[in-house]
C-alpha cells in the first residue's frame, strides 16, 4: 500500500510557503486542480504522522483508513486556512500548511485509533462470551 504513495510522494515534492499560500487561494476560491495538488504535495507529510503516532502493528492493521480520513481532514483544512493571519501585534504571519493542520491530524489519529481499539476489544469479548 505504502509504495504506491510514495510514487506520489516522488511525482509531487513540497511546495514553497510562496507557492502553497498561491494553490491554497485557488482553491479556496473553487480550483479542484489547486485543491487536489496541496493534497497530493502533502500526503507524505500525513503519512509521516501518521506513522510518528501509531505503532507499526496499528499502522498494518488500521493505516489504510487512517490515510483516507486524514486526506479528507486536510481537504477540510483548506477552506478554514487563513492567508491574512496576523500575530497578536498585527504583523502578517504567514504559516506553512503543514503547521496549521500537525495538531489535528495528531488528534484525529489518536482519536481514530481509541475508537478503532475499543470497538475491536468489545468484538472480542462478545465473540468469547458464553
Amino acid at each position: 500500500m505504502w509504495k504506491f504513495y510514495r510514487d506520489i510522494i516522488r511525482q509531487y515534492p513540497k511546495l514553497s510557503l510562496s507557492e502553497e499560500r498561491r494553490l491554497i487561494s485557488k482553491a479556496q476560491k473553487g480550483s479542484k486542480k489547486s485543491r487536489d495538488e496541496i493534497i497530493l504535495r502533502h500526503i507524505g507529510f500525513l503519512i509521516f504522522r501518521i506513522h510518528k503516532v501509531a505503532f507499526p502493528t496499528l499502522i498494518r492493521r488500521f493505516g489504510k483508513e487512517m490515510l483516507e480520513e486524514a486526506i479528507l481532514i486536510a481537504y477540510e483544512k483548506i477552506k478554514t486556512y487563513d492567508l491574512d493571519y496576523r500575530d497578536k501585534k498585527g504583523n502578517p504571519n504567514p504559516v506553512k500548511f503543514i503547521s496549521y493542520i500537525w495538531k489535528r491530524i495528531d488528534g484525529f489519529i489518536i482519536d481514530f485509533l481509541k475508537k478503532e481499539l475499543k470497538t475491536s476489544c468489545l468484538r472480542e469479548i462478545l465473540q468469547n462470551s458464553p
